[in-house]
């Protein structure tokens, strides 16, 4: 059994842009693989209790007899988000673009995460090159020589978590304008969102296809499987 951990970061239930390139990549990996388990984590929708994080540091130097109750809470949720990492083969990162940077639910997970003693940056990675994708929704552009170059600063720093924090072997797949629709400012830019999208699911559709086989080899190659 292959499985997959899929965190959502998006606020948006519906509509959400970077759900819809998780779910196209989702479904394109699953359509090759005749096994897969999906774990969720969904902080967009059900964020993580905002005093966790403060909790889990407080915990951290004490011994268990000395933690309150909530500092053993807290600490037990960060072994339960370390868990779910640790027993996935592959990851899906789908975080949008909030004001700039990094939406602070993600942040939160990704903090309270960093205090599991298997998590932190002390340590060597227990999940270092395992396959991950991050999906980055953004609603205008900030690619080189547009007037917001320089102004996401979501993606450097989530990469800097994965891939050098963590040892991921990360691929990103950002689809911009997501927010053309909706805004009349950018309405002439309707049809290159439009090609961005398009392009940015195609995108997702051949990392699910290219990671299913790699994940199928690496199960024939374990002992036992070949």
């Amino acid at each position: 059994m292959t499985t997959i951990f899929r965190l959502d970061a998006s606020i948006r239930a519906v509509g959400s842009q970077s759900r819809g390139l998780a779910s196209t990549l989702e479904d394109s990996i699953r359509a090759q693989l005749a096994e897969l388990d999906v774990v969720r984590r969904d902080v967009g929708l059900s964020p993580l209790p905002a005093t966790a994080w403060a909790l889990a540091v407080q915990a951290g130097p004490k011994a268990l007899s000395e933690r309150t109750t909530e500092e053993v809470e807290a600490a037990a949720l960060a072994t339960k988000l370390a868990d779910e990492m640790l027993a996935a083969d592959a990851f899906i990162f789908s975080v949008p673009l909030y004001n700039y940077a990094v939406s602070q639910h993600a942040k939160a997970w990704i903090d309270l995460l960093v205090t599991e003693p298997r998590f932190t940056v002390k340590v060597a990675s227990p999940i270092s090159k395992r396959p991950a994708y991050l999906i980055s929704a953004r609603g205008g552009a900030y690619g080189p020589g547009m007037p917001k170059e320089g102004w996401d600063h979501a993606t450097p720093w989530l990469s800097r978590i994965f891939e050098d924090g963590w040892g991921l072997d990360l691929q990103l797949i950002d689809v911009e304008l997501t927010l053309a629709d909706v805004n009349p400012a950018m309405a002439s830019l309707r049809d290159l969102a439009a090609s961005n999208l398009k392009q940015a699911h195609a995108a997702a559709k051949q990392a699910g296809e290219q990671l299913a086989t790699r994940l199928t080899k690496s199960l024939a190659s374990e002992p036992g499987q070949a």
